[in-house]
């Protein structure tokens, strides 16, 4: 259950990047051609929708209970992406969806910059944690394997011996 969630954020995850993080970027790099600095409304908006990005980056990929998928999936489409605009560029700019927007238009200057190859790396090392694959307990959230307390425990078993 726990990687089905993990992919439903993962969609969340890649929606918020593409929208959020490509109108930031838009809207940050248009500033000063319009004469405008970071302090300005148009700025602190512009930083709030990337920091905004970051903060949901940064907890899907630290938190341990988060399936490695969430962080993975998109991860993988952002390297996959660059790999294609150093193959062809052509074709990685037409799969750019609504590149007139200013979400468009912010990925594009994202994907041509490396920012998103930067991004995809970051992005798939929980992939590569073993821990971050296994719940820590069962889905009652108890990691003492579902026993009550008044239930006596089994001893390990010596060491040398297989336990039956």
């Amino acid at each position: 259950m726990r990687h089905w969630i993990g992919l439903g954020l993962a969609i969340a995850l890649a929606v918020a990047l593409f929208f959020g993080g490509g109108w930031g970027v838009a809207r940050m790099s248009a500033l000063p051609a319009e004469g405008l600095s970071l302090t300005s409304n148009r700025g602190l908006s512009a930083l709030g929708a990337l920091s905004g990005v970051g903060l949901l980056l940064g907890i899907l990929i630290a938190a341990p209970r988060i399936s490695p998928l969430a962080t993975g999936l998109p991860g993988l489409v952002l390297l996959a992406w660059t790999a294609l605009l150093g193959m062809s560029g052509t074709l990685a700019v037409k799969l750019i969806p609504l590149k007139q927007a200013p979400s468009g238009a912010g990925f594009h200057v994202m994907l041509v910059s490396g920012v998103l190859a930067l991004l995809g790396f970051a992005m798939i090392f929980p992939l590569f944690v073993p821990s971050r694959w296994w719940a820590d307990g069962d889905d009652n959230g108890r990691d003492d394997g579902g026993k009550d307390e008044d239930e006596p425990r089994r001893p390990p078993p010596p060491a040398g011996l297989l336990s039956p």
